[in-house]
């Protein structure tokens, strides 16, 4: 177990947000990322079949790395998959990712918040069981963007987006009440931290935006702590998988910036 990784799943690069902060807490883990190009985006899927693939997918990626745990680093499929993963392979522990609804709804003070997320996510009853049972005193807006994952990923890989389609997919965001003015807004999807700062650029006020990667990497981190090893071999590097098989020239560029070899 001391050589067995923490596998981190996304659809696309969305998750590397969630590996950036499980490498600072969980130093002497290695991590084998796993980007499921092939399905990308997964917010136009039907629940359904993704849940049938997500599931599929990971018959081979436990057999062949043999993780001490998997993260699911993809708000869309964790809200889809993670019963099923769980019912499917009980040896392994699954950490998923949801919308920071509860911590928002405890720091606003205007009462006004917003969820950025895909369209998969904002149609989800668990999204609105989580505002039920903890924002049930403020008012939520449920924004679902299209276009922001893709936006993020062209970012990521060529190194530029369009500032006015990043301002036309957040403008719902911001809602003016009676005096008050929306204070937080919850980004419900792991690809999205990667346009913050293009985000509060193109924002029409200043707002707090919550980013879910160190809350996942902890919660992983607590579940991780109770597991047999932790030590990297020396000889070991954090490695990517990608479904397509066929990932282009700028993303293994950009994977391999983020220390990742093709495994």
């Amino acid at each position: 177990m001391s050589e067995a990784p923490v596998l981190v799943f996304d659809s696309g690069i969305g998750g590397l947000s969630v590996l950036r902060e499980a490498r600072v807490i969980m130093p002497g883990r290695r991590f084998v990322y796993v980007a499921d190009d092939a399905g990308f985006p997964y917010g136009r899927w039907d629940e359904e079949a993704l849940r049938d693939r997500i599931v599929d997918l990971f018959a081979g990626l436990i057999d062949r790395h043999r993780p001490a745990l998997a993260m699911i680093a993809c708000n869309t499929a964790s809200t889809i998959v993670m019963p099923a993963l769980r019912a499917a392979y009980p040896g392994i522990p699954f950490v998923g990712t949801v919308p920071a609804i509860k911590p928002a709804a405890e720091r606003t003070r205007s009462g006004l918040i917003s969820v950025l997320a895909t369209p998969g996510t904002v149609k989800r009853q668990y999204t609105r069981d989580l505002i039920r049972d903890y924002a049930g005193k403020v008012h939520v807006r449920l924004v679902g963007s299209e276009n922001l994952a893709g936006l993020a990923e062209t970012y990521m890989r060529k190194g530029f987006v369009d500032e006015a389609a990043v301002e036309a997919e957040i403008a719902p965001c911001f809602v003016s009440h009676e005096g008050r003015q929306t204070d937080i807004v919850v980004l419900a999807c792991t690809h999205f931290p990667f346009l913050v700062n293009r985000m509060r650029k193109m924002a029409p006020w200043p707002v707090d935006w919550i980013d879910p990667a160190e809350a996942i990497a902890r919660r992983a981190l607590t579940i991780v702590e109770t597991l047999p090893g932790g030590e990297a071999l020396p000889d070991t590097k954090d490695s990517v998988v990608f479904t397509s098989g066929k990932p282009d020239a700028n993303v293994l560029r950009l994977m391999h910036g983020f220390g990742l070899t093709a495994g």
